[in-house]
């Protein structure tokens, strides 16, 4: 009976891991509960292969899905980031928020599509997973995709964005979705703004003559106005950035050359 008993705990662990790998959960979902100290835990080979087996499942799955609209967004983002297509296929397969990609194509869907592509920690390949979930790991450039609320940004945004409730088809996807690249490396946010709205966005409105229902393009003073606001804004975030790169900066001062001399109550209250 004991035994049956422990059959049916390795199998419902075993079901436990295999849905760990489908749901993308974290690592530390495939050990027991009961699992307790700091030593670590490695798993046994067995279990590593079926995960390995079922991750590939899963990636293979996706990769049959990607049709020429998924390679649209492949082909930006490698142009933009520098990756080949093959790597930027691989990240996107690879990713637990893959769902995110069908929900930005759906009518009506998403309307941002975030990518970010900047240093995470990574987990070496021999690493051992310590039951307080600790790894030995390494910072290592990472593209992934993101809903951009929980990640902190360092890096490089790449993004789509839809101009349309419309479903996005292969055919439509290269009008309906617009393309950027947000680039903040080493956490320079406001940097980066500047440059995008200076650099990018400024000059793309300054030279577009189709602005929808409003006539006359550029020689409208709506649109003047407008433009004149974006440029008045990067300016102002443009100060705002050399005020705070010019912050003071406070030094550290050896006091000992001060107060070395002070013997008694009465040198303490003159110094003061």
């Amino acid at each position: 009976e004991s035994k049956h008993r422990g059959c049916g705990g390795d199998l419902k662990t075993r079901s436990t891991e295999l849905r760990s790998v489908v749901t993308g959960s974290p690592l530390m979902a495939l050990l027991p509960a009961s699992t307790t100290g700091k030593k670590s835990i490695v798993l046994s080979s067995e279990t590593r292969k079926e995960l390995a087996k079922q991750a590939k499942v899963i990636k293979e799955e996706r990769r049959a899905q990607i049709d020429e609209k998924h390679k649209y967004l492949v082909s930006r983002l490698a142009d933009g980031i520098g990756l080949s297509e093959q790597q930027v296929e691989e990240a996107i397969i690879s990713d637990d928020k893959f769902h995110l990609i069908e929900q930005f194509f759906a009518p009506s869907g998403l309307k941002k599509l975030l990518f970010f592509y900047q240093d995470v920690l990574q987990k070496k390949s021999n690493a051992s997973l310590r039951s307080d979930g600790s790894t030995d790991s390494l910072l290592q450039k990472k593209l992934f995709i993101t809903m951009g609320s929980t990640e902190n940004f360092t890096g490089t945004c790449a993004f789509f964005l839809r101009t349309s409730h419309e479903v996005i088809t292969a055919s439509n996807v290269s009008q309906e979705v617009n393309f950027g690249i947000f680039d903040c490396t080493n956490g320079n946010i406001l940097q980066g703004l500047e440059f995008f709205l200076s650099q990018i966005m400024m000059p793309a409105l300054k030279s577009q003559q189709n602005w929808g229902a409003v006539k006359e393009g550029l020689k409208n003073s709506q649109i003047q106005d407008f433009l004149y606001s974006v440029d008045k804004f990067v300016g102002t975030l443009s100060s705002s950035r050399q005020n705070i790169e010019d912050k003071i900066q406070l030094t550290k001062v050896d006091i000992d050359i001060y107060v070395s001399n002070l013997q008694n109550p009465s040198d303490y209250i003159t110094a003061g």
